[in-house]
């Protein structure tokens, strides 16, 4: 059974950077063909794609989001993280970490408990 659990600080200052980690378990992020993902909900909004780290440590980036998002991984520490820089009110929002994989369609088959992340001075 893999599981996921998000870690950070629930309370960001606008202009600061946004720092999560997911710590996988169950599973390794370096084996298998899947995409190590952060999604995240702001209050009232559906679901938006951040973006993912395959197992070969290529990465993945919502366009909207590229120019201040990156991601890396520990793989000593079977974690992969999330750095959003220059934060507004806007990136205020639940945060979840997830395995995504290709079988017929495209499908997350393991979710976090999700982390909220309020970005206020």
């Amino acid at each position: 059974q893999v599981q996921l659990q998000e870690s950070g600080p629930g309370l960001v200052k606008p202009s600061q950077t946004l720092s999560l980690t997911c710590t996988v378990s169950g599973g390794s992020i370096t084996t298998g063909y899947y995409y190590w993902t952060w999604i995240r909900q702001p209050p009232g909004k559906g679901l938006e794609w951040v973006g993912a780290i395959h197992n070969d440590g290529s990465t993945y980036y919502s366009p909207s989001l590229k120019s201040h998002t990156s991601i890396s991984r520990d793989t000593s520490k079977n974690q992969f993280s999330l750095q959003l820089t220059s934060v507004t009110p806007e990136d205020t929002a639940v945060y979840y970490c997830a395995r995504g994989l290709y079988s017929g369609s495209y499908y997350y088959d393991y979710w976090g408990q999700g982390t909220q992340v309020t970005v206020s001075s």
